[in-house]
């Protein structure tokens, strides 16, 4: 049997495998037999009571039929960074960070064993340019990356940033030397890497500079929460304490959990929900109980990950539209809130700032100026969101934007680079 190499693109929103063995690039492998595209396995995980892990669309259609019972997991590799969270309580068992990421990455490895028929052990993984801007936080995030791999069943690991694999794969549709941006523009982090590239072998010199931001698509539809759904679910509710003087507002900490994909679970902890019941016994008006009444709704029924579904969709519609509603509805929850897409580009203006500031600093680095570019090649699902696409076209002609197979360049990248150690 052939010496085989996995290829991993993990990601904040979706996940790939592809492979390569002595001879070639495999195509890759099917991870979501309920997936549009089976080749994408949405990074989900679901712990039904008493039962054995589920993930991807699997993992939301038991969900939805167990009537949100359960622990439903999205987004966790955005806590790579955070050294303040460790572990979280799952059904009476502490599970830790790495052991959560390592039982999805071994679910993905043994669908993937099961497909190419042959038990692999050696993987190429994809990494952001940066989990964070502070260094000993990057550390600890692909430190824990490592360990969560190792408890998936790989022994020999070697990780690759992920806009250097997309530009692994670019390399094979060039006809001569150019100088190359990746922008890679994901759920949680947004990418760059500046390098030459040509049809000679790739070297580590050819890369000028890598940059990047903690911000992407997540930070969007997070500002679309902040500004215009929050308000539905205590954002702005107002109270006075028992004999006490001073009117109060929400608590910045809840408010920042509130609007964050990632942390909206976090509420449902005994202490929050505590507080957010007093507060809704101590507000000023029938309205600021309602609002409070749908946030226990929301809380109860852990349906944080549905109302981030119902945003993202409307983010998608607003490239295609210039003005759409979120509209999300429930037994005693609705909301309907109108955005056009002058106001959305308007909410999300500090998170674009932070994207498109990570890459000027990333060309700065490497010495060019954005008209030196020759071509910008763009990946990633939020790629395809107007407001990034016009903070490039603000720096670059849109004769040299490439939208490069948005979601497969970066996995196929990878499986070129285990080609490469696998024919050293």
């Amino acid at each position: 049997m052939s010496r085989m190499i996995y290829a991993i693109d993990f990601g904040t929103s979706n996940s790939l495998l592809g492979a390569a063995s002595p001879e070639n690039v495999q195509p890759l492998a099917p991870m979501d037999p309920l997936a549009v595209d089976p080749c994408v396995l949405r990074s989900l995980m679901y712990f039904e009571p008493k039962l054995a892990p589920v993930f991807g669309l699997q993992a939301v259609q038991r969900y939805t039929e167990n009537s949100m019972s359960g622990r439903f997991l999205r987004s966790f590799k955005r806590f790579l960074p955070m050294k303040s969270f460790e572990s979280t309580l799952i059904e009476g068992r502490l599970w830790k960070l790495e052991e959560i990421i390592g039982r999805f990455l071994r679910e993905m490895r043994e669908r993937a064993n099961l497909h190419y028929g042959q038990d692999v052990d050696s993987v190429i993984m994809g990494r952001p340019a940066t989990f964070s801007e502070d260094v000993e936080a990057d550390r600890l995030a692909q430190d824990r990356l490592e360990t969560a791999t190792r408890l998936a069943g790989f022994r020999h690991i070697e990780f690759l940033p992920e806009p250097v694999a997309a530009a692994y794969r670019y390399r094979q549709e060039m006809k001569r030397e150019e100088l190359v941006l990746v922008a890679d523009f994901g759920g949680g982090t947004s990418d760059y890497t500046v390098l030459k590239l040509s049809k000679n072998d790739f070297q580590p010199s050819d890369v000028l500079a890598i940059g990047g931001a903690s911000v992407a698509g997540d930070a969007l539809d997070a500002s679309l929460m902040k500004n215009h759904v929050a308000r539905n679910f205590g954002a702005e509710v107002s109270y006075r304490v028992p004999f006490g003087n001073n009117v109060l507002t929400m608590p910045k900490g809840i408010i920042s959990h509130l609007n964050s994909t990632a942390h909206i679970n976090f509420l449902n902890s005994r202490e929050n929900r505590e507080f957010l019941q007093r507060v809704k016994t101590w507000s000023l008006g029938g309205e600021d109980e309602r609002v409070m009444d749908q946030l226990r709704v929301l809380l109860e029924n852990q349906l944080g990950f549905s109302l981030f579904e119902s945003i993202e969709q409307a983010k998608r519609r607003l490239s295609e539209n210039e003005k759409t509603e979120i509209v999300f509805e429930y037994p005693d929850i609705r909301v309907r809130e109108p955005v056009t897409r002058k106001e959305f580009r308007a909410d999300a203006q500090t998170e674009l700032s932070k994207i498109f500031m990570a890459l000027d600093e990333t060309l700065a680095r490497a010495g060019v100026e954005a008209k030196d570019i020759d071509r910008v090649c763009c990946t990633g699902g939020t790629a395809k969101a107007l407001v990034v696409r016009e903070g490039l076209l603000k720096r670059f002609e849109e004769s040299r934007l490439d939208n490069f197979r948005n979601f497969t360049s970066i996995v196929e990248g990878l499986s070129e680079r285990a080609l490469q150690v696998l024919q050293a």
